[in-house]
């Protein structure tokens, strides 16, 4: 928590649990000194919360005996919106590393909303059920994503620490043009200045952060997401793939994203050009596109092809 409005709805946070809270104790947990406690304390008597002082050296503060927030005023539409909305980014992997915020902020949604709706909303998150494959997300954290979101807007540069998936750590400037989230990943693309060249950075493998003076300029017409999932396509992998698709560039690119491969229109149809791990997962992604296609390289797929062809057959078979 690093912003003072934070800070100053934490301490309400705090007071709100019952009791009185000296200002030492307030200022450990806040990590802030006692004469930054007291000016919260004032900023919430501003706000209409009656916030207590008690005087002397073990002073502190407690909420007005009796207090209680007013129920958050949301209908029933809009409690669900966010509900749904806390419970999908969850699920996707929109998180940051402090993970169970998203249940703490779901508990004290539950907390303030009127009983009746409480209640609805508690039926809806256990009867409701979501397919669909997700990868196992990997969330930055908070400070990283809050600091590149800030700089990637207001066009300043950041000084950052970035591990490499081999472990080498390193110290690099970076113009952030743009934070992408991506099947259950962060990025930030943008000008390294170290190679003057335009990279692409996983946001969990960033360690320190901070902003520094300067400003800098997006090139007309850069596209944050393209570049990213551009990128992801091109990542080596142990087997290059061509295949020829029998059907049109408008209908190939409604099925195949960007971060899978590269698309080119041909004359018999759609040239897809891709690397890949594993040739089977290969094979399963052209029998699940449901076009004819030609295999033009490697020689190796056309075996998996015929493999898979002979297993489908078989559980086709089977029991009859």
């Amino acid at each position: 928590m690093s912003r003072p409005t934070a800070r100053v709805l934490a301490l309400l946070e705090i007071l709100q649990s019952g009791g009185a809270f000296n200002v030492g104790d307030l200022a450990r947990r806040l990590d802030v000194d006692e004469r930054t406690v007291r000016r919260y304390a004032t900023h919430l008597l501003d706000l209409g919360i009656p916030v207590e002082a008690r005087r002397g050296r073990y002073g502190g503060y407690r909420l007005a005996p009796g207090y209680k927030l007013p129920p958050l005023m949301l209908t029933d539409d809009e409690a669900v919106a966010i509900t749904l909305g806390l419970a999908a980014g969850r699920r996707a992997g929109m998180v940051t590393a402090d993970h169970v915020a998203t249940e703490s902020a779901t508990a004290k949604l539950r907390r303030v909303l009127p009983a009746a709706l409480a209640r609805r909303i508690d039926a809806l998150l256990i009867t409701m059920d979501v397919t669909g494959p997700v990868r196992q997300p990997v969330p930055p954290g908070t400070e990283v994503l809050l600091v590149l979101a800030e700089a990637a807007r207001h066009r300043h540069p950041v000084q950052l620490t970035y591990t490499t998936w081999h472990g080498h750590a390193s110290e690099r400037g970076l113009d952030p043009y743009g934070v992408v989230f991506h099947n259950g990943r962060w990025y930030v693309t943008g000008r390294d200045h170290a190679s003057g060249s335009v990279r692409t950075f996983r946001l969990d493998r960033i360690g320190a952060i901070r902003a520094t003076d300067g400003t800098f300029e997006v090139p007309a017409g850069f596209d944050p997401t393209g570049h990213v999932l551009a990128g992801l396509a091109s990542v080596p992998y142990a087997h290059d793939v061509s295949v020829l698709l029998h059907t049109s560039l408008a209908q190939a690119r409604r099925r195949i994203p960007p971060s899978v491969g590269t698309l080119t229109e041909v004359a018999d149809g759609v040239r897809l050009t891709t690397r890949v791990e594993r040739l089977d997962g290969a094979a399963q992604m052209l029998a699940g596109l449901g076009w004819p296609f030609t295999i033009e390289r490697p020689a190796e797929l056309r075996a998996e092809v015929r493999a898979l062809a002979a297993r489908l057959l078989t559980h086709a078979d089977a029991g009859t």
